[in-house]
């Protein structure tokens, strides 16, 4: 999620959701960082041994990628999880998990997700869908009464289609923070953004915004009567068997498990700065979660198999608008899910995130294809954005070929 641009709680990838914040840490939903770590190869037969002795020698074309985000783009750390589509993992790192230490990049380590949180808090209100608790053509105020209102904002005209679509036409609260960091109430992230006026009217136009994710959350609490983490924990992290993914407590800064450290420059000839521990509060439902590249292709993986919402639910998310100027050419995004054409042909679906010290980008396809890739620098440019995105179609494209 990035402050208006794709992650960052700005969005992701070229995500626009989130907040910058000078000095304490750029808001966005980021990626991440890879290092090559394979699971056993094929047993090779005596007449494959002097290719494979030859093929051992040299880095794969993932590991390539990742080397280059750390040479050429400049990130300490890069990590991948690549699954292919009989099931197969391979973890990959590069770079340097601490550059205080120089300790290694945790294979398969958490980072903090960013706008990939979206994808959890939309599935949570599609369930309800299918509850018959939740109507996505219902208004706002059908469930928020009297909550949404602003210039040109008016919650009564706003659906919760829209919402998760980004089709509302709410500012962007994430653009609005100041450099305090500190513990936000999701309504204070909403008073932020009703203080300044609506983009357009409801369902005229698409743009990023992490307000709508906000306002999600606040239906999923109000509809259930209970909070948001415990309702993402209960009916999509355990259904979906995610051992290494949750949504932190109020006040928890740090990241529970193994993990690279996230790094923050202020600009080109200032030292990069830790900001690993941070209250990630602003980013609530729009991008609070901290995760592994194994969970979120797992997580993608279930979704796009009919294992966490019905059918009919499913389709409705992956019923898309153009979304380019956020995520690039020929994406589009649904409720909560993004959809990108791959070189080698076909489609991924993801959502990516960028958060101060992490970018991550990554997608499952139908063939049961996934990969997520992390770097532990929220990206600012659209060429390391494309780096990290060209890494993402690397890993799927080799399956593919393979």
């Amino acid at each position: 999620m990035r402050g208006q641009t794709g992650q960052g709680l700005r969005s992701p990838g070229r995500q626009q959701g989130t907040r910058r914040r000078a000095g304490s840490a750029a808001v966005a939903v980021a990626i991440g960082v890879m290092t090559l770590g394979a699971l056993a190869p094929p047993v090779a037969s005596a007449s494959d041994s002097a290719a494979s002795a030859a093929a051992a020698a040299r880095p794969d074309a993932v590991q390539q990628s990742l080397n280059a985000l750390v040479r050429d783009d400049g990130m300490p750390a890069a990590l991948a999880s690549v699954q292919d589509r009989n099931g197969r993992i391979r973890t990959y790192t590069a770079g340097v998990g601490d550059l205080t230490t120089g300790s290694k990049v945790p294979r398969d380590g958490q980072v903090r997700i960013g706008s990939n949180t979206k994808a959890f808090t939309a599935v949570v209100v599609l369930q309800l869908v299918a509850e018959r608790r939740v109507d996505l053509d219902a208004s706002v105020d059908t469930y928020l009464p009297g909550l949404v209102r602003g210039k040109g904002i008016d919650g009564r005209r706003i659906t919760v289609r829209q919402l998760l679509q980004q089709t509302s036409g709410l500012p962007n609260y994430s653009n609005h923070l100041g450099d305090d960091v500190r513990y936000y109430t999701p309504r204070e992230l909403l008073a932020t953004a009703l203080q300044h006026p609506a983009d357009f009217a409801p369902g005229t136009s698409w743009k990023y915004s992490n307000t709508n994710y906000v306002l999600a959350g606040l239906i999923v609490q109000k509809v259930t009567g209970r909070p948001l983490a415990e309702e993402i924990d209960r009916r999509v992290v355990r259904r979906a068997g995610l051992r290494h993914t949750y949504f932190p407590a109020p006040g928890d800064a740090s990241i529970r498990e193994p993990h690279p450290h996230g790094y923050y420059r202020e600009s080109a000839d200032v030292p990069l700065r830790d900001i690993t521990e941070s209250d990630p509060s602003w980013g609530w439902a729009a991008g609070q979660m901290v995760s592994t590249g194994s969970d979120l292709n797992r997580f993608f993986s279930a979704l796009l198999a009919d294992r966490l919402l019905p059918s009919a639910q499913l389709a409705q998310m992956r019923s898309t608008v153009p979304a380019e100027a956020t995520f690039g050419p020929g994406a589009r995004y649904g409720l909560g899910l993004v959809s990108r054409p791959l070189p080698c042909g076909g489609l991924t679906w993801g959502h990516g995130g960028s958060f101060p010290g992490y970018e991550t980008r990554g997608g499952a396809t139908d063939d049961g294809r996934a990969t997520n890739v992390a770097v532990t620098m929220q990206l600012t440019d659209e060429a390391g954005r494309r780096n990290l995105e060209r890494a993402v179609d690397t890993a799927l494209c080799q399956d593919n070929e393979g």
